[in-house]
Parts: C-alpha cells; structure tokens; sequence
C-alpha cells in the first residue's frame, strides 16, 4: 500500500495522507482510459478496461505568487510543463484547472479562440504525462478581470454567456480520454436577500471564489433554480461532448448551518450531475461533525472531496477525516502551488532558524 504525500500550500505544509487504504490504480496506467462511472452508478471505472479508479488530485489553482494559469501560460509554459512532471511524480492522477470566463469570452458572444487553444495545449500535455483533468470553469476569482459587459447582465443573458463559455471549452476536450470531469462553476450560491447586488460573494486572499448563480429569486424556490441552471449549462455541454463526466463543487453548507441541505445534490437536483463533488475544510474538534455532514451527500453517486486543507484542523485531524471518509467516497483532491516537497521542506528549514 502506498502512501503518497500531496502539498498543501505555499507556506510549505504538505499533508501526509496516512492510512489511505484506497487500492490506487494511477502510476500502473500505461495509456490514459477515459474515466465513467459505473453501470450501478456508484463508482469510477476506466471506460475501457472496466478497473476501478480513484481519483487521488491536486487543485492546481494558481501559482505560488497568485497568479491564474492563464495569466502566465502564453510566456511561462515550461514552468507548466515542469508543474505537471512533478505533480505526477507526486502520484497524483487528476489536476484541476481553475478557468476565468473572460479569459475565454471575448464577449457575451465571441469565444477566446486563443486561450481556447492553449487549453488545447494544456490538454495534450496532460495525455503526454498521463494525468486527467478537472476543468472548472465560470471563474471570477480575481474581481479586476470581469469586463463590465459581463458583470451587468441580467441572470437569463448571463447563463446564456455562461452556456456558450462551456460550449466552447467542452468543444476542446471533447476528443480527449484526458478530461476526468467538467465542473460547473466554483462553490455556486444563490442570491435573494435584498442586500445581494453583486454576482459575487466576499474576497478571501485577494480572490473571489464564490459567485452567485441567481440575484433575486423572484418567488421560485431554490431547488427549481438550482435544476435550471444545471440545465443550461449541461445542454450546452452535451451538444458537443456527450461522454465526459458533469460535476459542480460545492461547499457544504452543514457545516456551517446544522441540519442545511446539501444543494444541488438532493434527489430532485442533481440528475444532470454523474457525481457529487464537495469541499471541506475540517475543523479543530469537529471532525465527527464534518464526518457527519459528508454522509448526507451520499445518494448513490460517486463522491469526490474536492478541496481539502488543513487550515484549522491540523494535519493529523485532517488526515484522520480522510482515512475515515474513505468508506463511502471515492477521491480526494489537495493542492499544488508549484513547489515539491522538498523545496517546502527547505523552506520550514529556513524558517524555523529565522
């Protein structure tokens, strides 16, 4: 059994995933297989060979200065293709890849076809390397990069741009055994206080990761808006791929509100979504809790964490959260921010002498 160690940030904390019991299938993969989910709907499986897949990833969501990957992609790519290598070396198999929607819409009509082929790039290097992709797309992150033509459309005007964003991004990868998954958007929430007049939610290191898909509900319940956005966007992916797996990463909201329903994974909700993707940030204390709230995602659909960190937790708290929740979920994704383990472990050296 083997025990890879994924990095965890910048400051150089890198999580030891111990105990991880998972039989991991990456590093004996000879040729990328495209991965599905099961006939009986529960698990991975390689589309060919029909063995079973875990996913075992990195969020490789900016570098170590804070910038986005489009942001450095057209003059630093053999900085990229080194990430890649190491990321792999690390035993990881899924990469994913954070997508700003101006980056990729020139305008509400007019897809980047330049950026759009350096995601093709991006594509091919995965395959060279043997990685998959989870391409999350609709990001807003950094506030100064929203035109104004798309910050002030109305919802319906706005979905329709957020379609032809997916559309086309869909349109690269469709060809490719590369592509894990593509998710939807980002930590999606809707809006309906009087208050939310802006599409996106508080700014957390200098980054806006949450955005909303709705300002005003305008009497419908949350659930019907939930269904139609998810609709939207997923008709505009399979009028180009049909194959590659839909997800949309979530934050867990019962952490935060005891007994609060996990949206866009109920029954009625999630029947465009092939698996649950969810985010969780372990408390100190809480980890039964967190444990707790985990299990209410499970509706017989793989379930992928897809963001973890220890940031009050700790490393072994967190690790013990992983361990356990290996019996009912099927993937974990941690974070790589361009620095391998022994370059963060040089840096505690340093640090720890002042």
């Amino acid at each position: 059994m083997r025990h890879p160690k994924i990095l965890a940030g910048r400051s150089g904390l890198w999580i030891v995933l111990a105990q991880w019991s998972f039989v991991f299938q990456a590093t004996a993969i000879s040729a990328l297989e495209p991965i599905r989910v099961s006939t009986d709907g529960k698990v991975f499986v390689m589309a060919s060979s029909g063995k079973p897949f875990v996913v075992w990833g990195v969020n490789y969501d900016h570098d170590d200065q804070g910038r986005l990957i489009e942001d450095y992609w057209h003059t630093e790519w053999p900085v990229i293709e080194a990430d890649f290598g190491e990321i792999k070396a690390l035993g990881a198999n899924v990469v994913r890849i954070h997508l700003q929607l101006a980056k990729f819409m020139k305008s509400a009509d007019e897809p980047d076809t330049t950026n759009l082929k350096k995601l093709e790039d991006l594509i091919r290097l995965a395959e060279r390397t043997g990685l998959y992709l989870d391409l999350t797309g609709l990001g807003c992150y950094h506030k100064r990069d929203v035109p104004d033509w798309y910050d002030t459309l109305d919802e319906a005007s706005r979905w329709r741009v957020q379609a032809r964003f997916w559309k086309a991004v869909a349109a690269a990868g469709s060809g490719s055994p590369a592509i894990f998954c593509y998710d939807l958007m980002n930590e999606p929430i809707l809006g309906g206080a009087k208050t939310d007049r802006d599409w996106l939610a508080g700014e957390l290191a200098g980054k806006h990761f949450v955005q909303r898909i709705a300002l005003d509900l305008k009497g419908r319940k949350r659930e019907d808006v939930e269904i139609s956005w998810v609709e939207t966007l997923t008709s505009a992916i399979r009028e180009v791929d049909k194959t590659h797996m839909i997800t949309v990463g979530v934050i867990p909201w019962g952490t935060v509100f005891p007994g609060a329903k996990p949206h866009f994974y109920l029954p009625r909700t999630a029947g465009n979504l092939d698996f649950v993707s969810v985010h969780f940030y372990p408390k100190k204390g809480e980890i039964d809790k967190t444990l707790a709230v985990l299990k209410t995602y499970e509706m017989g659909k793989p379930i992928v964490i897809e963001e973890i960190f220890p940031l009050t937790a700790g490393i072994e708290e967190t690790a013990d959260f992983i361990t356990i929740s290996r019996e009912f979920t099927d993937g974990i994704v941690s974070f790589y921010w361009g620095a391998t383990i022994d370059e963060n472990e040089k840096r505690i050296f340093i640090d720890s002498r002042g």
